[in-house]
């Protein structure tokens, strides 16, 4: 076993430059495939965090872009199993210009009770207070306030693109936890500046619920309840977990797994037919070689396992430099908080996929020119010039 080991080491080094380039293009590949499963275990391998899995969101049955009526709120929480709800509006508009750089989401919510519900998120008590008696107040997670320079303090207009409003808003607390992306500003503010542009019937309209429930065990009973309670009204709802609420706006895209899917498969397949290539060439190289390898005794088995295992230790060390690749690209995005990236990483069973992928790769590039050294006539090798 040894002596085949240094044998296919020392074929590996032959030709040094084909097998750096041919190690590189495993590795790109193979860093393609870890950031597609990466996207899926962000997406969809992902446990919900405690405090999200103890949120339901209730919203327009039809879609997001119709509103609820504000009143819904008061019913919702009489629903045995709710704790407490809110009623959030998203805002939208633009805070200085269109750069990725200063967007963060902004919620018109009730300053009394976001911070019940979304329990994971701390805040000085000095600081909820101020913002809970300022109409124009707004908190903002620490992430967002960091990356867009605000303070506290700090007095800011957003100019509105959904609503015809344009809140002028003073940071009054900046919270932190995890996810800490997002805004809050008071949801009466809000109602009142759009009375004077689209009446009191509109302004009091509502995007979501968001609902805090007793225990995590009532989620789907407290769901049936609460879209029973309004499924013959003129806005039915529709209730679902706080994750499948999310995961709704990447499905509003297409079959994303099957997306990612195809893409993965163009990439093995385009991987599979550049290493069969450079296996075919390295073997052809090499006839005569073989030839006098089985003069010397080495037998079809030897000759075969010589050229799969040059394949597979290849497609190994690709696989090796690919996922420590994508590893450090994904922990990279994770560290710059990224809004639409938290979470973002290669998970363990990923890691595992990929050096599965390479070796399969590697040993289906390399079994049809293993089999015909293997079998090539000893007389027809030693005759071979090419």
């Amino acid at each position: 076993m040894g002596k085949h080991l240094f044998l296919v080491w020392k074929n590996l080094l032959r030709n040094k430059r084909r097998t750096v380039l041919t190690v590189f293009s495993s590795a790109i590949s193979v860093f393609l495939i870890g950031a597609l499963i990466s996207v899926y275990a962000l997406m969809y391998a992902q446990d919900p965090p405690e405090e999200s899995a103890m949120r339901l969101v209730t919203r327009h049955k039809v879609s997001l872009t119709q509103a609820l009526p504000y009143y819904y709120g008061s019913r919702i929480a009489t629903v045995d199993g709710v704790e407490n709800m809110v009623p959030m509006n998203w805002f939208g508009g633009t805070y200085i210009d269109q750069r990725p750089e200063n967007f963060f989401a902004r919620f018109a919510v009730d300053p009394d009770q976001v911070f019940d519900i979304y329990s994971e998120y701390t805040v000085a008590p000095e600081q909820l207070e101020a913002f809970q008696r300022d109409r124009q107040g707004m908190a903002i997670g620490k992430t967002i306030a960091e990356r867009v320079g605000l303070e506290l303090g700090q007095r800011i207009t957003i100019k509105g693109d959904i609503y015809s409003f344009d809140p002028e808003l003073t940071v009054r607390a900046i919270f932190e936890g995890p996810d800490d992306l997002q805004a809050f500003f008071h949801f009466k503010y809000l109602e009142e500046g759009l009375k004077e542009s689209v009446g009191t019937e509109y302004a009091s309209q509502v995007g979501v619920y968001a609902i805090r429930l007793r225990s995590v065990e009532d989620a789907p009973r407290v769901a049936k309840a609460i879209d029973d309670m309004f499924r013959n009204s003129p806005e039915p709802t529709k209730t679902e977990t706080e994750a499948a609420f999310q995961l709704g706006f990447i499905n509003q895209m297409g079959n994303i797994k099957l997306f990612l899917l195809s893409i993965a498969a163009a990439i093995v397949f385009t991987m599979l037919m550049v290493s069969a290539n450079t296996v075919a060439m390295s073997v052809r190289e090499r006839t005569r070689e073989i030839g006098v390898l089985k003069t010397l005794g080495f037998r079809r088995r030897s000759v075969m396992g010589l050229v799969l295992g040059e394949a597979v230790l290849i497609a190994l060390l690709g696989g090796a430099v690919g996922v420590t690749i994508t590893v450090a690209v994904t922990t990279a995005m994770q560290d710059m908080a990224v809004q639409w990236f938290t979470g973002f990483t290669l998970p363990p069973w990923g890691i595992g996929m990929c050096f599965a992928m390479a070796v399969v790769v590697g040993l289906g590039s390399s079994t049809v020119p293993a089999l015909i050294a293997s079998r090539t006539k000893i007389v027809d090798a030693l005759r071979h010039t090419g």
